[in-house]
C-alpha cells in the first residue's frame, strides 16, 4: 500500500491575479462616482450655509435698522450660533463679505454686510467660482 499525495488546499497564483484584477476594474468605475457625490454634497452644503447667512444678515438688517458690521455680530445678537465652516476651503475664516455704502430701506441706518460668498476660487459644477455663488 503506497501513501497517497494530498493534494494543498489554497488559490493559485492565477486565480489570485484574476480577483485582484476585478477588484481593480470595479474600484475604477465606483471612484469618480464617490468623488462626483462627494462635491455635491460640499455644494448643497455651502448653498444652504450661504442661504442661512444671507438671511440672518437680512434679519438683523431689519431689525437692528442698521446691516451687521461682522459676521461675530450675528453671533453676539444670537441670529446664527456660529459662523458655518465653507466647506470648499473648510475654514469658518476664510468667508468673504460683500459690504454696501448702500441702505436697503428707508429705516435703516447704517450701512455693512449686505452678503457672503464662499472664499474658494474653486470652479463649481455649474461653471461659476464658488466665490460667486
Amino acid at each position: 500500500m503506497g501513501r497517497e499525495k494530498k493534494s494543498e488546499a489554497g488559490f493559485t497564483l492565477v486565480e489570485l491575479m484574476i480577483v485582484m484584477a476585478i477588484i481593480g476594474i470595479l474600484a475604477s468605475l465606483a471612484i469618480p462616482s464617490f468623488v462626483g457625490a462627494i462635491r455635491q454634497a460640499r455644494e448643497a452644503v455651502l448653498r444652504e450655509d450661504l442661504h442661512v447667512m444671507r438671511t440672518a444678515i437680512d434679519s438683523y438688517t431689519a431689525d437692528k435698522e442698521k446691516a451687521p458690521q461682522s459676521l461675530q455680530d450675528l453671533i453676539t445678537d444670537g441670529y446664527l450660533k456660529s459662523i458655518p465652516i465653507d466647506p470648499m476651503t473648510h475654514s469658518s475664516d476664510s468667508w468673504v463679505t460683500d459690504t454696501s455704502d448702500e441702505l436697503s430701506s428707508v429705516d435703516q441706518t447704517e450701512p455693512g454686510i449686505d452678503n457672503v460668498h464662499s472664499g474658494s476660487e474653486e470652479t463649481g459644477s455649474d461653471g461659476q467660482p464658488y466665490s460667486s455663488w
